[in-house]
């Protein structure tokens, strides 16, 4: 009976990096500062890698790297899965 409820973390795992990837860098991200160059210190400034809004930064940039490829062969398994097994 666990198991039935790992298919519907999976779905909401695989949806939530879907929404992570494709957000848009120049409409969404830049009007909250969220950009991967908002982050970069100035001459002599602090870095600022310790703060969570840092982090959330890097981790938005890296799954939009990252992720692009596996998206694209878990998304057509879930399509094909859910069209044959419903």
């Amino acid at each position: 009976m666990v198991f039935f409820g790992l298919g519907g973390l999976l779905y909401v795992a695989v949806l939530f990096i879907n929404g992570i990837a494709i957000l848009s860098e120049d409409r969404f991200l830049a009007r909250i500062g969220w950009t991967t160059n908002a982050s970069d210190p100035g001459f002599g400034g602090q870095r600022d890698d310790v703060s969570i809004k840092a982090r959330l930064i890097n981790l938005v940039s890296s799954v939009r790297t990252l992720m692009r490829i596996p998206l694209i062969v878990i998304n057509t398994f879930m399509i094909c899965y859910l069209l044959i097994l419903g």
